[in-house]
């Protein structure tokens, strides 16, 4: 008889590979789902493990802070993510019992030290138990950066920066949406199939769906084991993006025909749907600096049926020399710090530091200059991310339209719709720029901005 799997174990395992050896989480997780055949109710456990410990982690540590007698980390690795993963259940999971998550941590901590570790993380567990209404967090009047730093496990130099740039109410909002599940969105490949068509099929094997109110492609999806799972995933009707990613093609509203640049294409998601709002005619080149990514792409064209895009393995600064002047529109869903995803991949906000947020923009602002080279005159060019920082978003395209007085920014009302963006907190109809926060109307987090060249 096949021993039962202990699925914190399961997770102890993924939370190692994700901290230690910079997994992401959605791989890593993916990963063990495959390998082990296991329950619904087993599979639903596991996530909630190991996103609720990503998610929660800075919580998490403030807590075990104060009943631990050395820094956590000091720690060795496995027993450090071993606390988390016991601290995550007597914190948040009202449903496990406390002495059950104790236990199983310390049967863990047995399996992979001895007994005196065993002892130690029992002690430290059961002392968060006793101790963990008397632990306070942060004065919100008095230090408000703390305090949503700890509230809403954020580190603190990125609360600061919000802070700064959006004040406290949006600050805490942002910090909130990082920390819900995110809705699962696709978006309905129009080449072969209606959203509506698309629509009835799911419903007719057992999925519960519902139409996004603001890409007219997009669909959201409950009831499932696994997203490529669902029939009509290798017929290709459909593909996995948030409906935040979804307004970036159709900001950009390539025309069928058209030449079409895609700078910083990887892992594809944005260039099929460029094919599709192109009805599959024209010329996309999909640009990538890693030739291993534009197989990515390259298998995602040929599961969608989409024919009209060629790959070039090519740093974006470099694609002058043999594309100058030959776009007529171009995208470039630029590298970024990823701060308007983290409700997907909550790993990264522990990952990124404030250094990253001005190299990147410098080298966001160099991918632009030569992009201006390969836009035709009277040409579209759409400057995207999925990040929240101004440094990385307006004022490299700003900086950019100063360098370039060819260029001016375009009204985003046509492409994307006047009530998204009278909508949004930072919604300016009319101003080419549009910064949609994480959790607003449901989506991720991403900055869009649309300039055309005179």
């Amino acid at each position: 008889m096949t021993a039962k799997v202990n699925v914190r174990d399961l997770a102890l395992k993924v939370l190692y590979s994700i901290h230690e050896e910079d997994a992401y989480s959605n791989l890593a997780l993916g990963e063990v789902l495959r390998r082990y055949s296991l329950s619904r109710q087993d599979r639903a456990l596991l996530t909630e493990l190991v996103y609720g410990v990503l998610r929660w982690r800075g919580t998490l540590d403030y807590y075990l802070s104060h009943v631990l007698n050395r820094p956590l980390e000091k720690l060795e690795p496995r027993v450090r993510d071993l606390l988390r993963l016991g601290a995550y259940q007597i914190l948040f999971l009202s449903k496990i019992p406390v002495p059950a998550a104790v236990n199983e941590a310390v049967k863990l901590a047995r399996k992979y030290g001895h007994q005196g570790i065993a002892a130690f993380v029992n002690g430290v567990l059961r002392n968060l138990d006793r101790r963990r209404q008397e632990i306070s967090f942060p004065d919100p009047e008095d230090d408000p950066a703390g305090y949503l730093a700890v509230r809403y496990s954020h580190p603190r130099w990125l609360v600061e920066r919000w802070l700064a740039e959006l004040g406290f109410a949006a600050t805490e909002k942002i910090c909130r949406a990082n920390n819900e599940i995110p809705p699962n969105t696709i978006r309905t490949n129009t080449l072969k199939i209606s959203r509506e068509e698309l629509a009835r099929h799911l419903k007719g094997e057992g999925l519960e769906v519902s139409s996004c109110r603001f890409a007219p492609e997009g669909l959201k999806i409950k009831g499932f084991a696994a997203l490529t799972g669902i029939s009509g995933w290798r017929e290709g009707y459909f593909t996995i993006q948030d409906e935040g990613s979804m307004l970036v093609a159709r900001a950009l509203a390539p025309a069928a025909g058209a030449t079409v640049i895609d700078a910083c294409s990887a892992p594809g998601g944005k260039t099929t749907h460029l094919a599709q709002l192109m009805g599959n005619e024209g010329r996309i080149v999909a640009a990538d600096l890693h030739p291993h990514k534009l197989e990515l792409v390259e298998e995602s064209c040929r599961r969608l049926g989409v024919k009209i895009v060629e790959v070039v393995a090519a740093d974006a600064r470099e694609l002058p020399a043999r594309f100058k002047g030959e776009a007529d529109y171009i995208l470039v869903d630029a590298p970024c710090t990823g701060l308007g995803v983290l409700r997907r991949k909550p790993e990264i906000r522990w990952r990124k530091g404030g250094e990253k947020v001005a190299e990147l923009a410098r080298l966001n602002g160099e991918i632009l200059d030569a992009m201006a080279e390969c836009l035709k005159p009277g040409g579209v060019l759409v400057y995207s991310t999925c990040t929240v920082s101004a440094a990385e978003n307006q004022e490299v395209v700003t900086a950019f339209c100063r360098r370039h007085p060819e260029f001016c920014l375009e009204d985003l009302s046509p492409f994307l719709g006047e009530e998204l963006l009278q909508n949004l907190a930072t919604g300016q109809p009319g101003n080419g720029m549009v910064q949609i926060l994480p959790g607003e109307e449901d989506m991720d987090g991403f900055f869009i901005a649309r300039l055309r060249k005179r």
